[in-house]
């Protein structure tokens, strides 16, 4: 018999060949209802997948949302591939994961590409086999009769892959009916399923959108077509999930900041945002108050070369992990006296800096630093250059040039703890000026990496314990470790903010870093007289420049508080009578710091109310012959109905108090 200790410490003894599904069954039928896997020993699996050796087991539910939705949604793209060979015959399948909102499959089809036109009929099909109620059943199967029934059925990317896969390695398939039934189907794969396509909820999803994708992310490869779908447990979470889709939507910073006349990319340029006035202004805002917060906290602004010898990149290590992210530059004058080469085989190369923390140890090395000299914390507005690839470019939300707004505290060992805690209260203090939410997450060493696992353990343990000084470890914070997602040098906090709208965004970070001083050698005389390594601490708080202004357009759905706004206040006539007292109303404005416009057009005031409203003009002041003679504005602000009618004095008060940022009130 088997012994199955279930989460209360209770222990079952149950014969070998038992599914979870029989457990839920003996524990009560709503259980048995209830439950749609279960987890064996931490590992997740099908809800009838017999258990074979002793273990701990959990079983679970739909209230357990994390693992049913990805259930549901790996359920979902299985349905998508099998309603996509059922109506299109000759297509081949290639993968089909869950994504973190939904779904997608790649396809290799016989005639054409599919197009959005198809997604309506592929859609109801789909709700077919979810009402056929089809169980899903996982068989361990040989790899090469695998292969062999790919190769067969004609499925040449499923057979290739399969034959990469190691000899001896247990290899299941999943089939969509009984094994060898009318309409049955199959697919490779790990699992876990559902018990059967019924327990989908047919309303619970939505065929998005197609678009072509390169084999196994090689451009090299065939091109295939990408179905993406979105899947849910229920009809209210997809209503749910669409109206935020819309909403962000309306949202979008690339659709505001052309109405807003804030920036615009172009080809000439791939990958490098050109800031209008505008713009810029909300730029210049944010790095005037960051220049404060980081001046109060006590960091030395910095400003280092943008471009550097590669013999640099190599000693940090960096030329080995980002080369194909590098731009590099021959150190030679380009040829220009014939049709020959422009650059001969034997020049020097240099490189536009990917990162700004190789050129902040230089000037720490410059000199000789005492233990009393530490912290050190250098700050740079850093304009930065990694080569993405145009497909991956998206706005200012992945851009190829970016400002971080960067700094790096060399500090002692003993000092790291406070640093980080400071850092954290800092963070905290900016983020909330800001409207945002956050939650905090510490990344772990990954596989790859450079430095002794003494190094790691100690990095590690120093983040732990500051966000514990910090009061940061909590639910309240979303405190959570993820294995195997820090940098190759230094494990990371990473601060995760929630917008108006529930999206998360990965902005700020802080490392622990060991191995940049080693490999650089930067060094401080202790108070032992003998050398010492400092630790050093890599952060940014905005992260770029250029993210962070895409994710405040999006948070704000352009209409930012007063301090940011581009333009705070339009003066707009009603008649041309009152056009010299506009002038002057603008001008009392702009001496009291506000950022204010003037329009006399002849157009009729609906108009330019509707005009600027679409501009996200915070404040609207409307002026005719009776506020010219009473020295009045009529103020309309934006998101409000209606209008107040005040004297200039006082809405000059007003917009001064409210145009103070956050850390100047």
């Amino acid at each position: 018999m088997l012994k199955i200790t279930l989460p209360d410490g209770s222990v079952r003894e149950v014969a070998p060949g038992t599914t979870p599904a029989d457990i839920a069954a003996a524990i009560g039928p709503g259980l048995a209802k209830a439950a749609i896997a279960a987890r064996v020993d931490g590992e997740l699996r099908d809800i009838g997948r017999p258990l074979e050796e002793d273990a701990h087991l959990a079983l679970v539910t739909a209230k357990d949302e994390a693992d049913a939705l990805e259930l549901a949604r790996h359920d979902f793209a299985h349905v998508l591939a099998e309603a996509v060979q059922a109506l299109f015959p000759g297509t081949q399948i290639t993968f089909g994961p869950a994504t973190e909102d939904g779904f997608y499959y790649d396809f290799a089809p016989k005639d054409r590409p599919f197009t959005e036109e198809d997604l309506p009929a592929i859609e109801a099909e789909m709700r077919k086999i979810i009402a056929a109620d089809k169980p899903l059943q996982r068989e361990v199967i040989d790899r090469d009769t695998l292969i062999a029934q790919w190769e067969a059925a004609g499925e040449t990317f499923k057979a290739q892959w399969a034959a990469e896969l190691p000899q001896g390695e247990e290899l299941t398939v999943y089939h969509s009916g009984a094994p060898g039934s009318e309409g049955s189907w199959y697919d490779m794969c790990r699992g876990p399923h559902l018990a059967s396509t019924g327990k989908l909820d047919p309303q619970a999803f939505r065929l998005t959108r197609v678009s072509g994708a390169y084999w196994r992310g090689d451009q090299k490869n065939a091109m295939l077509s990408r179905i993406y779908g979105t899947g849910w447990l229920n009809k209210k979470q997809l209503a749910d999930h669409l109206t935020r889709i819309e909403e962000a939507g309306k949202r979008d910073h690339r659709k505001l900041g052309a109405e807003m006349d804030l920036f615009h990319l172009q080809q000439e340029a791939h990958g490098s945002v050109f800031w209008h006035p505008k713009g810029y202004v909300i730029w210049r805002n944010l790095e005037a108050y960051m220049r404060r917060a980081i001046d109060e906290a006590g960091y030395r602004e910095v400003k280092t070369p943008q471009v550097m010898d590669a013999r640099q990149w190599e000693q940090s290590g960096h030329w080995g992990k980002y080369r194909e992210n590098m731009f590099v530059i021959p150190d030679e004058v380009p040829n220009v006296e014939d049709e020959g080469p422009l650059v001969s085989d034997d020049a020097d190369w240099m490189a536009l800096k990917p990162m700004n923390c190789p050129a902040h140890v230089l000037i720490f090395r410059q000199g000789i630093k005492s233990y009393r000299d530490l912290p050190l914390r250098f700050y740079e507005n850093g304009c930065c250059h990694r080569n993405e690839p145009h497909g991956a470019l998206h706005g200012l939300m992945r851009v190829r040039q970016f400002t971080q707004d960067d700094a790096h505290i060399f500090c002692r060992e003993d000092q790291i703890v406070e640093e980080v805690r400071a850092f954290c209260a800092l963070a905290d203090r900016i983020y909330k000026d800001f409207g945002f939410t956050y939650s905090i997450k510490l990344a772990l060493r990954p596989e790859k990496r450079f430095g002794t696992e003494e190094m790691w353990d100690k990095a590690e343990e120093e983040l732990r314990n500051a966000v514990a000084a910090a009061g940061l470890n909590t639910p309240d914070y979303g405190w959570e470790e993820l294995p195997g997602e820090g940098a190759f040098y230094a494990p990371k906090l990473e601060w995760h903010l929630t917008d108006a709208i529930g999206r998360t965004w990965q902005v700020g970070t802080i490392q622990s870093d060991r191995v940049l001083p080693e490999r650089l050698d930067a060094s401080y005389i202790g108070e032992d007289g003998e050398r010492h390594r400092p630790v050093m601490l890599h952060r940014a708080i905005f992260g770029s420049y250029e993210r962070f202004i895409g994710i405040l357009i999006e948070h704000y759905a352009g209409k930012f508080p007063l301090w940011l706004a581009p333009v705070q206040a339009v003066v707009a006539t009603i008649v041309s009578d009152a056009d010299d007292y506009a002038k002057a109303t603008v001008d009392r404005l702009r001496a009291a710091g506000i950022r204010a416009e003037l329009d006399t057009r002849n157009e009729k005031i609906n108009y330019k109310v509707r005009e600027h409203s679409l501009a996200k003009v915070p404040n609207l002041l409307v002026v005719g012959r009776r506020e010219a003679d009473e020295g009045t504005v009529a103020l309309r602000e934006l998101g409000k109905d209606g209008q107040s009618v005040l004297s200039l004095d006082d809405v000059i008060a007003r917009l001064e108090k409210e145009a103070s940022p956050p850390d100047m009130r």
